[in-house]
Protein backbone atom coordinates (compact mmCIF):
# COMPACT_ATOMS: atom_id res chain seq x y z
CA UNK A 1 0.00 0.00 0.00
CA UNK A 2 1.18 3.59 -1.22
CA UNK A 3 1.88 6.39 1.59
CA UNK A 4 -0.85 9.31 0.90
CA UNK A 5 -0.94 12.63 1.52
CA UNK A 6 -4.07 12.11 4.26
CA UNK A 7 -1.57 10.40 6.66
CA UNK A 8 -1.24 13.44 9.50
CA UNK A 9 2.49 12.62 10.34
CA UNK A 10 3.18 13.38 7.05
CA UNK A 11 1.34 17.15 6.54
CA UNK A 12 2.05 20.38 8.16
CA UNK A 13 4.75 20.53 10.53
CA UNK A 14 4.83 17.04 11.33
CA UNK A 15 6.31 16.91 7.31
CA UNK A 16 10.11 16.21 7.10
CA UNK A 17 12.10 19.31 5.92
CA UNK A 18 14.53 18.29 2.98
CA UNK A 19 17.67 20.66 3.77
CA UNK A 20 20.26 20.42 6.51
CA UNK A 21 21.66 24.26 6.77
CA UNK A 22 23.59 26.16 9.71
CA UNK A 23 22.93 30.00 10.53
CA UNK A 24 24.55 32.21 12.61
CA UNK A 25 23.26 35.66 14.46
CA UNK A 26 19.55 34.74 14.71
CA UNK A 27 16.94 37.09 15.53
CA UNK A 28 16.24 37.31 18.99
CA UNK A 29 12.44 38.83 20.41
CA UNK A 30 13.12 39.91 24.05
CA UNK A 31 16.43 39.30 25.40
CA UNK A 32 18.73 36.39 26.04
CA UNK A 33 19.62 35.78 29.80
CA UNK A 34 23.82 36.80 29.53
CA UNK A 35 24.05 33.87 31.62
CA UNK A 36 22.29 31.59 29.15
CA UNK A 37 25.36 29.55 27.52
CA UNK A 38 25.49 26.18 25.86
CA UNK A 39 22.85 24.15 22.80
CA UNK A 40 19.82 22.90 22.98
CA UNK A 41 19.53 20.14 20.74
CA UNK A 42 16.33 18.08 20.32
CA UNK A 43 15.86 14.48 17.89
CA UNK A 44 13.07 13.77 15.97
CA UNK A 45 11.61 12.28 12.37
CA UNK A 46 12.39 13.37 9.65
CA UNK A 47 12.29 10.57 6.88
CA UNK A 48 14.71 11.14 3.81
CA UNK A 49 12.29 9.81 1.24
CA UNK A 50 8.59 9.34 0.75
CA UNK A 51 7.87 6.06 3.07
CA UNK A 52 7.09 2.62 1.62
CA UNK A 53 3.56 2.24 2.88
CA UNK A 54 1.94 3.38 6.01
CA UNK A 55 3.91 5.48 8.06
CA UNK A 56 4.18 6.23 11.60
CA UNK A 57 5.57 9.06 13.09
CA UNK A 58 7.47 6.91 14.65
CA UNK A 59 9.53 5.32 11.63
CA UNK A 60 11.34 8.45 10.32
CA UNK A 61 14.79 9.15 9.85
CA UNK A 62 16.67 11.08 12.84
CA UNK A 63 17.29 14.60 12.81
CA UNK A 64 18.60 16.56 15.43
CA UNK A 65 17.59 20.12 15.68
CA UNK A 66 19.88 22.65 17.39
CA UNK A 67 19.99 26.22 18.82
CA UNK A 68 23.65 27.09 20.40
CA UNK A 69 23.84 30.04 22.75
CA UNK A 70 26.77 31.96 23.03
CA UNK A 71 26.66 35.46 24.74
CA UNK A 72 23.72 36.85 23.82
CA UNK A 73 23.63 35.13 20.36
CA UNK A 74 22.22 32.32 18.57
CA UNK A 75 23.56 29.94 15.97
CA UNK A 76 20.61 26.99 14.37
CA UNK A 77 22.10 24.20 13.05
CA UNK A 78 20.09 20.75 12.01
CA UNK A 79 21.81 17.41 11.04
CA UNK A 80 20.47 14.26 10.03
CA UNK A 81 21.92 11.19 12.08
CA UNK A 82 23.80 9.39 9.36
CA UNK A 83 23.02 5.57 10.64
CA UNK A 84 23.71 3.22 8.38
CA UNK A 85 19.99 2.62 7.63
CA UNK A 86 19.97 6.09 6.69
CA UNK A 87 23.31 5.78 4.53
CA UNK A 88 22.04 2.61 2.49
CA UNK A 89 18.61 4.35 1.61
CA UNK A 90 20.88 7.23 0.49
CA UNK A 91 22.95 5.75 -1.56
CA UNK A 92 19.99 3.88 -3.10
CA UNK A 93 17.80 7.17 -3.25
CA UNK A 94 14.89 5.61 -2.13
CA UNK A 95 13.09 3.86 0.97
CA UNK A 96 14.45 0.61 1.43
CA UNK A 97 12.71 -0.49 5.17
CA UNK A 98 8.67 0.03 5.96
CA UNK A 99 7.59 1.01 9.32
CA UNK A 100 5.88 -0.76 12.56
CA UNK A 101 2.42 -0.82 11.00
CA UNK A 102 4.05 -3.37 8.35
CA UNK A 103 4.42 -6.85 8.86
CA UNK A 104 8.50 -7.14 9.63
CA UNK A 105 10.34 -7.54 6.72
CA UNK A 106 12.43 -10.58 7.16
CA UNK A 107 13.69 -11.03 3.54
CA UNK A 108 14.96 -7.43 3.67
CA UNK A 109 18.83 -8.01 2.47
CA UNK A 110 19.73 -5.10 4.44
CA UNK A 111 17.93 -6.73 7.82
CA UNK A 112 14.52 -6.36 9.06
CA UNK A 113 14.39 -3.12 10.57
CA UNK A 114 16.24 0.16 10.27
CA UNK A 115 17.63 1.67 13.92
CA UNK A 116 16.55 5.21 12.80
CA UNK A 117 17.84 7.04 16.43
CA UNK A 118 15.09 9.16 16.14
CA UNK A 119 13.92 9.29 20.03
CA UNK A 120 16.44 11.28 22.10
CA UNK A 121 19.58 12.08 23.45
CA UNK A 122 21.75 11.98 26.37
CA UNK A 123 24.87 14.13 27.25
CA UNK A 124 27.06 11.68 29.85
CA UNK A 125 30.90 11.25 29.94
CA UNK A 126 30.86 14.45 27.65
CA UNK A 127 30.23 12.56 24.60
CA UNK A 128 26.37 13.04 23.20
CA UNK A 129 24.31 10.10 22.17
CA UNK A 130 21.69 9.77 20.07
CA UNK A 131 18.97 7.08 21.28
CA UNK A 132 16.45 4.76 19.73
CA UNK A 133 15.01 1.99 21.91
CA UNK A 134 15.83 -0.70 19.32
CA UNK A 135 19.34 -0.73 18.72
CA UNK A 136 22.77 0.95 19.96
CA UNK A 137 23.37 4.66 20.39
CA UNK A 138 24.80 7.14 18.24
CA UNK A 139 27.53 9.11 19.28
CA UNK A 140 27.07 13.00 17.90
CA UNK A 141 30.18 16.03 17.47
CA UNK A 142 29.25 19.13 19.29
CA UNK A 143 28.37 21.32 18.58
CA UNK A 144 28.74 20.44 15.05
CA UNK A 145 26.34 17.81 14.83
CA UNK A 146 28.13 15.58 12.42
CA UNK A 147 27.42 12.04 13.12
CA UNK A 148 30.42 9.78 14.56
CA UNK A 149 28.84 6.73 14.02
CA UNK A 150 27.10 3.39 16.42
CA UNK A 151 28.57 3.56 19.83
CA UNK A 152 28.95 -0.12 21.44
CA UNK A 153 30.77 0.81 24.57
CA UNK A 154 33.77 -0.72 23.29
CA UNK A 155 31.88 -3.68 21.97
CA UNK A 156 30.48 -4.04 25.62
CA UNK A 157 26.95 -3.29 24.46
CA UNK A 158 25.05 -6.51 24.70
CA UNK A 159 21.57 -5.09 24.37
CA UNK A 160 19.29 -2.64 22.90
CA UNK A 161 19.60 0.79 24.51
CA UNK A 162 16.91 2.91 25.93
CA UNK A 163 15.91 6.13 24.71
CA UNK A 164 15.51 7.24 27.83
CA UNK A 165 18.63 6.29 30.14
CA UNK A 166 19.23 7.64 33.94
CA UNK A 167 22.28 9.97 34.87
CA UNK A 168 22.43 10.12 38.27
CA UNK A 169 24.12 13.90 38.94
CA UNK A 170 25.54 13.13 42.30
CA UNK A 171 27.59 9.78 41.39
CA UNK A 172 27.83 10.70 37.43
CA UNK A 173 26.61 6.59 37.32
CA UNK A 174 24.13 6.32 33.96
CA UNK A 175 21.69 3.62 34.33
CA UNK A 176 20.15 1.89 31.26
CA UNK A 177 18.05 -0.76 30.09
CA UNK A 178 17.25 -3.32 26.56
CA UNK A 179 14.31 -5.00 26.10
CA UNK A 180 13.76 -7.54 23.55
CA UNK A 181 10.30 -9.33 22.59
CA UNK A 182 11.26 -12.25 20.34
CA UNK A 183 13.11 -14.72 23.08
CA UNK A 184 14.25 -14.03 26.68
CA UNK A 185 16.08 -12.26 28.49
CA UNK A 186 13.03 -9.72 27.35
CA UNK A 187 14.90 -7.25 29.71
CA UNK A 188 18.80 -6.58 30.20
CA UNK A 189 19.61 -3.95 33.01
CA UNK A 190 23.23 -1.80 32.66
CA UNK A 191 25.18 0.81 34.55
CA UNK A 192 27.86 3.01 33.15
CA UNK A 193 30.96 4.05 35.17
CA UNK A 194 30.89 8.06 35.46
CA UNK A 195 33.68 7.82 33.13
CA UNK A 196 31.92 5.91 30.38
CA UNK A 197 32.90 2.80 31.02
CA UNK A 198 29.93 -0.26 30.99
CA UNK A 199 30.31 -1.95 34.36
CA UNK A 200 27.66 -4.59 34.41
CA UNK A 201 24.50 -5.87 32.14
CA UNK A 202 22.73 -7.64 34.03
CA UNK A 203 19.25 -9.95 33.02
CA UNK A 204 15.93 -9.39 34.61
CA UNK A 205 13.16 -11.77 34.47
CA UNK A 206 9.59 -11.00 32.28
CA UNK A 207 7.19 -13.20 31.49
CA UNK A 208 6.46 -12.07 28.21
CA UNK A 209 8.31 -9.23 26.09
CA UNK A 210 6.55 -5.93 26.43
CA UNK A 211 7.16 -2.90 25.21
CA UNK A 212 9.11 -0.60 27.55
CA UNK A 213 9.55 2.67 27.03
CA UNK A 214 11.31 4.25 29.89
CA UNK A 215 11.70 3.64 33.66
CA UNK A 216 12.87 5.42 36.92
CA UNK A 217 15.89 5.80 39.42
CA UNK A 218 16.45 6.91 42.65
CA UNK A 219 19.52 7.37 44.86
CA UNK A 220 19.50 3.26 45.99
CA UNK A 221 16.86 1.37 43.24
CA UNK A 222 15.98 1.16 39.96
CA UNK A 223 12.18 0.97 38.86
CA UNK A 224 11.13 -0.78 35.61
CA UNK A 225 7.53 -1.35 34.24
CA UNK A 226 6.65 -4.32 33.05
CA UNK A 227 3.06 -3.00 31.72
CA UNK A 228 0.36 -5.48 29.51
CA UNK A 229 2.04 -3.70 25.85
CA UNK A 230 3.05 -7.10 25.31
CA UNK A 231 4.51 -8.73 22.21
CA UNK A 232 3.01 -12.36 21.53
CA UNK A 233 4.41 -13.85 18.46
CA UNK A 234 1.33 -16.80 18.45
CA UNK A 235 -1.04 -13.70 17.77
CA UNK A 236 0.40 -12.62 14.91
CA UNK A 237 0.63 -16.27 13.55
CA UNK A 238 -3.54 -16.03 14.18
CA UNK A 239 -2.84 -12.64 11.37
CA UNK A 240 -3.50 -10.22 14.75
CA UNK A 241 -1.00 -7.42 15.60
CA UNK A 242 1.67 -8.89 17.46
CA UNK A 243 1.75 -6.21 20.18
CA UNK A 244 -1.55 -5.27 21.76
CA UNK A 245 -2.47 -3.70 25.43
CA UNK A 246 -3.93 -6.51 27.44
CA UNK A 247 -6.64 -4.66 29.63
CA UNK A 248 -7.42 -7.30 31.70
CA UNK A 249 -3.27 -7.94 32.92
CA UNK A 250 -1.98 -6.13 35.67
CA UNK A 251 0.53 -3.91 35.65
CA UNK A 252 3.77 -4.61 37.48
CA UNK A 253 6.29 -2.43 38.72
CA UNK A 254 9.72 -4.18 39.99
CA UNK A 255 12.05 -2.39 42.51
CA UNK A 256 15.68 -3.89 42.36
CA UNK A 257 19.09 -2.28 44.50
CA UNK A 258 21.08 -0.34 41.79
CA UNK A 259 23.93 -3.08 41.59
CA UNK A 260 21.37 -5.60 41.82
CA UNK A 261 19.76 -8.39 39.61
CA UNK A 262 17.18 -10.65 38.94
CA UNK A 263 17.90 -11.72 42.32
CA UNK A 264 16.74 -9.18 44.86
CA UNK A 265 14.04 -7.65 42.37
CA UNK A 266 10.81 -6.96 43.87
CA UNK A 267 7.86 -6.88 42.20
CA UNK A 268 4.43 -4.93 42.61
CA UNK A 269 1.02 -5.41 40.99
CA UNK A 270 -0.91 -2.27 40.06
CA UNK A 271 -3.90 -1.85 37.57
CA UNK A 272 -3.59 -2.35 34.00
CA UNK A 273 -2.14 0.79 32.36
CA UNK A 274 0.48 2.12 30.07
CA UNK A 275 3.71 4.71 31.19
CA UNK A 276 5.27 6.41 28.02
CA UNK A 277 7.06 8.64 30.70
CA UNK A 278 8.37 9.01 33.36
CA UNK A 279 9.07 12.50 35.52
CA UNK A 280 11.16 11.04 38.25
CA UNK A 281 11.68 8.97 41.94
CA UNK A 282 12.61 8.96 44.68
CA UNK A 283 12.96 8.01 48.47
CA UNK A 284 10.54 8.55 51.35
CA UNK A 285 11.31 6.64 54.43
CA UNK A 286 10.25 2.87 53.84
CA UNK A 287 8.72 4.40 50.66
CA UNK A 288 9.83 4.52 46.71
CA UNK A 289 7.65 7.49 45.46
CA UNK A 290 7.02 7.54 41.24
CA UNK A 291 5.52 10.23 39.39
CA UNK A 292 4.69 9.60 35.88
CA UNK A 293 2.16 10.24 33.20
CA UNK A 294 -0.27 7.21 33.23
CA UNK A 295 -3.07 6.20 30.25
CA UNK A 296 -5.79 3.75 31.12
CA UNK A 297 -4.90 1.98 27.82
CA UNK A 298 -2.91 2.31 24.42
CA UNK A 299 -3.72 1.82 20.65
CA UNK A 300 -0.28 3.75 19.56
CA UNK A 301 0.88 0.29 17.64
CA UNK A 302 -2.98 -0.36 16.39
CA UNK A 303 -3.45 -0.35 12.65
CA UNK A 304 -3.70 3.23 12.56
CA UNK A 305 -2.19 6.63 12.73
CA UNK A 306 -5.43 8.04 14.10
CA UNK A 307 -6.23 5.23 16.40
CA UNK A 308 -4.87 7.54 18.65
CA UNK A 309 -7.98 9.34 19.47
CA UNK A 310 -9.58 7.11 21.83
CA UNK A 311 -10.00 8.14 25.65
CA UNK A 312 -8.21 5.80 26.77
CA UNK A 313 -4.95 7.43 25.43
CA UNK A 314 -5.18 10.25 27.46
CA UNK A 315 -2.33 10.72 29.93
CA UNK A 316 -2.33 12.36 33.41
CA UNK A 317 0.14 12.55 35.48
CA UNK A 318 0.04 10.14 38.56
CA UNK A 319 1.74 9.22 41.75
CA UNK A 320 2.68 5.86 43.46
CA UNK A 321 4.06 4.74 46.67
CA UNK A 322 5.55 1.09 46.75
CA UNK A 323 6.28 0.44 50.70
CA UNK A 324 9.40 -1.64 51.27
CA UNK A 325 8.81 -2.51 54.10
CA UNK A 326 4.73 -4.12 53.84
CA UNK A 327 4.88 -4.69 50.34
CA UNK A 328 1.60 -2.23 49.74
CA UNK A 329 1.61 -0.35 46.97
CA UNK A 330 -0.65 3.08 46.38
CA UNK A 331 -1.60 4.86 43.83
CA UNK A 332 -2.74 8.43 43.33
CA UNK A 333 -4.03 10.95 40.23
CA UNK A 334 -2.23 14.12 40.58
CA UNK A 335 -4.25 16.44 37.63
CA UNK A 336 -6.77 15.77 35.55
CA UNK A 337 -5.08 17.87 32.61
CA UNK A 338 -3.60 15.91 29.96
CA UNK A 339 0.09 16.22 29.38
CA UNK A 340 3.29 14.29 28.69
CA UNK A 341 6.92 14.52 28.03
CA UNK A 342 7.93 14.79 32.05
CA UNK A 343 11.10 16.76 32.73
CA UNK A 344 12.68 17.78 35.84
CA UNK A 345 15.42 19.73 37.36
CA UNK A 346 18.33 16.73 36.06
CA UNK A 347 20.27 18.04 39.25
CA UNK A 348 17.69 16.29 41.22
CA UNK A 349 16.92 13.06 39.10
CA UNK A 350 16.72 10.08 41.55
CA UNK A 351 16.43 12.59 44.68
CA UNK A 352 13.21 14.41 46.21
CA UNK A 353 12.17 17.33 44.14
CA UNK A 354 9.28 19.77 44.45
CA UNK A 355 8.61 21.15 41.20
CA UNK A 356 8.07 19.40 37.89
CA UNK A 357 6.94 20.19 33.93
CA UNK A 358 5.41 18.52 30.98
CA UNK A 359 3.41 19.49 28.14
CA UNK A 360 0.01 20.24 28.05
CA UNK A 361 -1.89 18.46 25.69
CA UNK A 362 -3.69 20.50 23.11
CA UNK A 363 -7.50 18.84 22.54
CA UNK A 364 -6.34 17.61 18.18
CA UNK A 365 -6.39 14.65 16.58
CA UNK A 366 -2.83 14.29 16.42
CA UNK A 367 -0.62 15.09 19.42
CA UNK A 368 0.50 18.64 19.82
CA UNK A 369 1.14 20.92 23.28
CA UNK A 370 -0.24 23.58 23.56
CA UNK A 371 1.56 25.29 26.56
CA UNK A 372 3.95 24.14 29.73
CA UNK A 373 2.45 22.92 33.16
CA UNK A 374 4.87 23.53 36.34
CA UNK A 375 3.88 21.48 39.30
CA UNK A 376 4.54 21.98 42.93
CA UNK A 377 4.53 18.97 44.66
CA UNK A 378 5.02 20.65 48.02
CA UNK A 379 2.05 23.04 48.02
CA UNK A 380 0.00 20.45 45.31
CA UNK A 381 -0.65 23.36 42.97
CA UNK A 382 -0.01 23.97 39.28
CA UNK A 383 0.60 27.14 36.69
CA UNK A 384 0.39 27.01 32.93
CA UNK A 385 2.28 29.39 30.28
CA UNK A 386 0.64 29.35 27.06
CA UNK A 387 2.23 29.00 23.70
CA UNK A 388 -0.53 31.30 22.16
CA UNK A 389 -3.41 30.97 19.62
CA UNK A 390 -2.33 28.50 16.84
CA UNK A 391 0.91 27.83 18.57
CA UNK A 392 2.65 24.65 19.49
CA UNK A 393 5.59 23.17 21.36
CA UNK A 394 7.18 20.58 22.66
CA UNK A 395 8.33 19.25 26.14
CA UNK A 396 9.85 21.51 28.64
CA UNK A 397 13.82 21.20 28.99
CA UNK A 398 14.91 22.37 32.04
CA UNK A 399 18.09 24.28 31.82
CA UNK A 400 19.72 25.51 35.36
CA UNK A 401 21.07 28.83 36.06
CA UNK A 402 24.78 28.65 37.26
CA UNK A 403 24.86 29.12 40.92
CA UNK A 404 21.26 28.32 40.77
CA UNK A 405 19.92 28.52 45.06
CA UNK A 406 16.56 27.55 44.18
CA UNK A 407 15.31 24.08 42.48
CA UNK A 408 13.70 26.41 39.71
CA UNK A 409 16.11 28.94 39.38
CA UNK A 410 16.75 28.22 35.63
CA UNK A 411 15.05 28.30 32.14
CA UNK A 412 12.61 26.29 30.36
CA UNK A 413 13.32 25.87 26.19
CA UNK A 414 11.60 23.82 23.65
CA UNK A 415 10.64 24.79 19.89
CA UNK A 416 7.10 26.69 18.93
CA UNK A 417 5.91 26.77 16.02
CA UNK A 418 2.44 29.17 14.93
CA UNK A 419 0.72 27.26 12.54
CA UNK A 420 -0.52 30.65 11.27
CA UNK A 421 2.68 32.09 10.26
CA UNK A 422 4.15 29.09 10.01
CA UNK A 423 7.58 30.02 11.36
CA UNK A 424 10.05 28.02 14.10
CA UNK A 425 11.12 29.88 17.48
CA UNK A 426 13.09 28.11 20.30
CA UNK A 427 11.30 29.56 23.01
CA UNK A 428 12.88 30.47 26.53
CA UNK A 429 10.85 30.85 29.59
CA UNK A 430 11.92 31.23 33.21
CA UNK A 431 10.85 28.69 35.42
CA UNK A 432 10.15 30.61 38.12
CA UNK A 433 8.01 33.61 36.58
CA UNK A 434 6.37 30.54 34.13
CA UNK A 435 3.01 32.22 33.33
CA UNK A 436 5.19 35.30 32.17
CA UNK A 437 6.15 35.91 28.78
CA UNK A 438 9.00 34.34 27.32
CA UNK A 439 12.34 36.12 28.41
CA UNK A 440 13.98 35.25 24.12
CA UNK A 441 12.31 34.06 21.36
CA UNK A 442 14.83 33.33 19.21
CA UNK A 443 13.61 33.22 15.08
CA UNK A 444 14.44 30.25 13.15
CA UNK A 445 15.57 30.44 9.84
CA UNK A 446 13.39 27.21 8.66
CA UNK A 447 10.81 24.90 9.88
CA UNK A 448 11.56 22.84 12.59
CA UNK A 449 9.11 19.63 12.10
CA UNK A 450 7.27 18.57 15.71
CA UNK A 451 9.48 15.85 17.63
CA UNK A 452 10.31 13.96 20.55
CA UNK A 453 12.58 14.74 23.51
CA UNK A 454 15.50 17.00 23.93
CA UNK A 455 18.47 17.72 25.91
CA UNK A 456 20.50 20.84 27.05
CA UNK A 457 24.86 20.40 26.42
CA UNK A 458 27.20 22.24 27.90
CA UNK A 459 30.53 21.25 26.44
Amino acid sequence: MTTTAVNPYLEGNFAPVPEEITAQDLPVIGELPPNLNGMFVRNGPNPQFRPKGRYHWFDGDGMLHAVEISNGRATYRNRYVRTQGWQIEHNADKAIWTGIFEPIQENNPYGPYKNTANTALVWHDRRLLALWEGGEPHEIKVPSLETVGSYTYENQLKSAFTAHPKVDAVTGEMMFFGYGVAQPPYLQYSVVSPEGKLLRTVPIDLPVGVMMHDFAITENYTIFMDLPLTFRAERMKRGEPAFMFESDTPSRFGIVPRHGDNSNIRWFEAPACYIFHTLNAYEEGDEIVLIACRMENTSVLAASPTSQNSQSDIPLLHRWRFNLRTGTMKQEQIDDIPSEFPRVNEQLVGRPNRYGYTARSAPTSVPLFDGFIKYDFVSGTSQIHEFGQGRYGGEAVFVPQPDAADEDDGWLVTFVYDEDQETSELVVVSAKEITAEPVARISLPSRVPYGFHGSWVQF
